[in-house]
């Protein structure tokens, strides 16, 4: 017997009863209701407020959707290895932390989700007698129908296809919405990689330019940088008074981390991993409330900020700010607050936004014409855009508080 979920954006979901299911009822797998998908882009986009749960499950969803129609077309796959791809989809994103991307090597230093993803599942699996062997090993890379792993990890997978048509619909930005339906049905295999029907090359360049739009539109809109960083900047603060001997409220989940500080080497050991599996949104939004009093000017400062959406300017600029404007405004910022050289650089900082739509240095897309050659997107496609969406665009920022003065 299978469960159904209604979801806004495909409708009824269907999960088949099993080992799916069971993913799904772990706490581990309940706490990505905790974590939202689009980090604080909601203080942009009020809607903006779905999570990593809703996200992987439409993921699964459209994974099982793409497995059906390519054995229609008459590739072999069998039910466990359908099973596998759907749990690897529904664990992909199980190694977030609070807010997303937001503050991956901040909590942990050096330590992306995805091995945190892969760690967890290989507790997951140890905990159900090796059930999660096969998802392992596609979600690797190393099974040998290679195409099982593109539908989870590559420049048209299933989480892709599932975050540009969720994340649209949630942010209300209309310029991201894809026909995943008519992509999913131009799936195909040809020497064990996935491909993609020459009928669906159309499909292809909308999802390539919907990918750029949402990023500028979106995921890296000035004012979603700027909360972000604010958000980071507070977390560092924290993490540096605590690491000064200061005691600051937090939750147990978030006080291990500012009592430890684990980086990439030392995670893993002891109760790490425990720990981050009950750190969620909730830990650092009540404590960052907390912190609006706390006695430290910088931290106070950072977390009211943000609590009350009193925002820094994000200035963008395609060449870097020079020195000179970014040291007179620290310097107007250590008179206003009486802050050393140091801490005003928690508040006035500059850095870099990259966006690259399609990566001609990793898996590529490619089209399948009638007559079986095989081409790149980027080459089959008669848009000239296309190529050149595989330039990354590089948008240097400038980041300080509203009441400072930008030099002339």
């Amino acid at each position: 017997m299978r469960k159904i979920l209604n979801d806004p954006v495909y409708g009824f979901v269907g999960i088949p009863a099993g080992l799916l299911t069971e993913i799904i009822e772990h706490p581990w797998f309940q706490r990505l209701r905790r974590i939202r998908q689009l980090g604080l882009s909601h203080y942009v986009y009020p809607g903006a407020q779905h999570t990593r749960f809703q996200h992987v499950i439409g993921a699964m969803s459209l994974g099982w959707e793409a497995l059906d129609i390519l054995e229609q077309k008459g590739v072999p796959i069998l039910y466990e290895e359908k099973e596998a791809v759907c749990a690897a989809l529904l664990l992909h994103d199980i190694g977030h932390g609070p807010f997303s991307h937001t503050l991956e090597h901040v909590l942990i230093k050096g330590l992306a989700h995805e091995k945190i993803s892969l760690k967890l599942m290989e507790e997951l699996n140890s905990q159900m007698g090796g059930r999660l062997d096969l998802c392992i090993a596609i979600f690797k890379g190393v099974h040998p129908k290679k195409f099982l792993h593109q539908l989870v990890s590559s420049q048209l997978d299933m989480d892709r296809l599932d975050y540009l048509r969720r994340d649209s619909f949630y942010s209300g930005v209309q310029e991201g919405v894809v026909g995943q339906d008519r992509i999913i049905n131009m799936l195909n295999v040809a020497n064990n990689e996935l491909v993609v029907d020459e009928k669906g090359i159309y499909s292809i360049e909308k999802f390539l330019i919907a990918r750029r739009l949402m990023y500028w539109q979106v995921y890296l809109h000035k004012t979603v940088v700027a909360t972000e960083n604010l958000l980071i900047k507070a977390m560092e603060r924290a993490y540096e008074l605590a690491a000064q001997g200061q005691t600051l409220f937090a939750t147990p989940a978030l006080n291990w981390f500012l009592s430890h500080q684990p980086d990439v080497n030392t995670f893993f050991e002891g109760d790490g991993l425990a720990m981050y599996t009950r750190l969620d949104d909730e830990d650092i939004m009540c404590s960052i409330k907390v912190w609006t009093e706390n006695p430290d000017t910088l931290l106070s400062e950072c977390c009211r900020m943000l609590i009350n959406r009193k925002l820094p300017r994000l200035i963008f600029s395609r060449e870097p700010f020079s020195e000179e404007t970014i040291a007179a405004l620290k310097s107007e910022l250590q008179g206003k607050l009486g802050l050393n050289a140091h801490e005003a650089n928690f508040l006035v900082f500059a850095d870099s936004v990259k966006n690259r739509a399609y990566n001609l240095d990793n898996f590529h897309i490619k089209i399948l014409f009638k007559n079986g050659e095989i081409r790149d997107i980027s080459k089959a496609s008669d848009n000239y855009n296309i190529e050149a969406l595989g330039n990354p665009v590089t948008r240097y920022f400038l980041c300080y508080p509203k009441y400072l003065h930008l030099p002339n």
